[in-house]
């Protein structure tokens, strides 16, 4: 007989397809921005500078005459790419890392993790505002500077994740039948492991996405004059007065997207661990 699904993971299903297709949606408009956007998002239109949105532009144009509207569109593949990139890295890095720590522990564990907690001792955003400084400002190097010190929050949760599973009798029960390490790990640790990350992994991209909004605003991320949402708020705030449109939309967007992610999330959250209140 089919079991009949409750009331809350009913809930909680409808809340994820709901939030997942809204960050589908926001994700496609970054994607197919050539075939989106009316205008080269480098194209200058000296007789509209500092356009109020309309017509024409919907989100009026900046103090060079450019569409913010495409621009916009376009300093989504740039943000949204390089949130995913450090996101990826650090989760795939840390979660290796403290998977193999917590699982084999010793030696490699207490060097492992007593690293770790060196890194950790450095705020993150200066670190990564010096190193960037340091090996100079660009995409590639704004990616490496956020993953040197962002896989180490996965690393510590992995590891407790391992260590509260890997004495379980099933664990000890595959280990007696000949498993190997690296069976066990596959089939009866990672499984165990990866769910509870990934509501970590999706609400860590809203966070990477103030990062790199937060270091372009300080002239820091993808040089000039690539469209990037951060750059963007970094220009509109000499205009605030006279063209508050050019903080506004791209203020705007940056909200959206770190809600969208963050909600995201907990519905992932909610899957696992359906509550009658869901919503």
């Amino acid at each position: 007989m089919k079991r009949k699904m409750s009331p809350a993971r009913t809930k909680a299903w409808i809340k994820f397809g709901l939030i997942a297709f809204f960050a589908l949606l926001f994700i496609s408009f970054a994607l197919f921005a050539s075939f989106l956007a009316p205008y080269d998002p480098l194209e200058s239109h000296y007789t509209h500078m500092l356009e109020a949105p309309g017509r024409s532009f919907f989100f009026g144009t900046d103090q060079l005459g450019r569409d913010l509207y495409s621009r916009i569109l376009y300093g989504g593949k740039s943000s949204l790419l390089i949130a995913f990139a450090v996101t990826g890295i650090v989760s795939f890095t840390g979660i290796f890392i403290g998977t193999a720590a917590g699982f084999f522990g010793g030696v490699f564990d207490n060097l492992l993790m007593r690293f770790s907690d060196m890194l950790m001792a450095f705020p993150g955003s200066i670190f990564t505002i010096a190193l960037v400084s340091f090996i100079g400002v660009g995409l590639p190097n704004l990616i490496l500077a956020m993953s040197l010190t962002g896989w180490t929050f996965y690393a510590r949760i992995s590891r407790s994740l391992v260590l509260s599973i890997k004495n379980n009798v099933y664990v000890e029960q595959a280990r007696l039948g000949g498993a190997s390490n690296v069976n066990i790990l596959m089939r009866y640790i990672m499984p165990n492991v990866l769910p509870s990350l990934l509501v970590n992994i999706f609400q860590d991209i809203g966070g990477k996405l103030l990062t790199i909004s937060g270091l372009s605003l300080l002239g820091l991320g993808s040089p000039p004059p690539a469209p990037e949402w951060g750059f963007m708020l970094s220009e509109g705030k000499n205009y605030m007065y006279s063209a508050p449109w050019m903080l506004i939309f791209p203020g705007l967007v940056i909200l959206i997207s770190v809600v969208i992610f963050n909600l995201l999330g907990d519905s992932i959250q909610d899957l696992m661990n359906p509550r009658e209140n869901a919503w």
